[in-house]
């Protein structure tokens, strides 16, 4: 069973996702953090195949600086991870790319085009390149 994480401070952004993803389940296990901090708890107790993670959130640390920690954990090596912005301009999808997300949406978003970028990278070997997506 494949497990995906949320990332979000916002509860209404974290339950469309849910919603956009329940045709994976039972296949996959949907868990939810609020914030980053708390996703960076759920990370490590997880040890999500995938993470969704917003990146314009409030605290000390973004979803960038989330993203670049899941990168530098060996055990979390094979962690493919989604980032999701209001931030659609290049250099926006390149800091995403430096942080070493797999993909980057762009808000609004087609819950259909999630779900199909999720089921893509869960079903894909570990990848090394990063795509934007909008």
């Amino acid at each position: 069973m494949k497990r995906v994480l949320i990332i979000d401070d916002q509860a209404d952004l974290r339950r469309l996702v849910r919603w956009s993803l329940e045709l994976l389940e039972p296949a996959a296990e949907l868990h939810e953090a609020n914030g980053a901090s708390a996703g960076l708890h759920m990370v490590q107790q997880v040890k999500p195949d995938l993470v969704l993670l917003d990146v314009m959130m409030p605290g000390p640390i973004d979803g960038l600086a989330v993203c670049r920690q899941i990168r530098a954990d060996e055990q979390l090596a094979s962690t493919k991870v989604i980032l999701i912005s209001a931030r659609g301009q290049a250099a926006d999808v390149r800091s995403g790319n430096q942080a070493g997300a797999h993909a980057y949406i762009v808000k609004p978003f087609s819950p259909q085009r999630l779900l199909e970028t999720v089921e893509r990278l869960l079903a894909a070997p570990n990848l090394s390149s990063t795509e934007a997506s909008s």
